[in-house]
């Protein structure tokens, strides 16, 4: 996988969704329901720097390409999940999507540990 070219995509959606968000929702979602969809861009966008940064660390060898799959995939995932469920459920008020929402949280987290793993056991890292 080209974890940069995900990495970019993504920014570009998260721009794009947010410039949906601030000019296309605005009027029409209550104060938590924007809320909640902030906090979906954010997120989104800054996992989404994540990834490339987590390219940039298989580039230069700091972690192994395998390692950089590993944490590139579990980032993506909690993009799908986190920031997913936070949208659909800031747009059409199904609470229960909520749900969702904690297992992307915890695929960020694991993204992450897996980084300072990947780096720990890396010669380079």
């Amino acid at each position: 996988m080209n974890w940069t070219a995900v990495g970019a995509l993504l920014l570009a959606c998260a721009v794009g969704l947010g410039a949906f968000g601030a000019h296309g929702l605005k009027g029409r979602l209550d104060a938590y329901a924007l809320g909640v969809y902030e906090k979906a861009v954010l997120y989104h966008f800054l996992h989404a720097l994540g990834i490339l940064l987590v390219a940039l660390l298989g580039r230069v060898g700091a972690i192994s390409a395998a390692g950089e799959a590993r944490t590139g995939w579990l980032l993506l995932a909690g993009i799908v999940l986190f920031s997913g469920s936070l949208y659909v459920l800031a747009i059409s008020g199904i609470r229960a999507l909520g749900a969702i929402t904690p297992l992307g949280g915890l695929a960020f987290i694991a993204g992450w540990l897996m980084l300072a793993y990947e780096a720990l056991r890396s010669p380079r890292g």
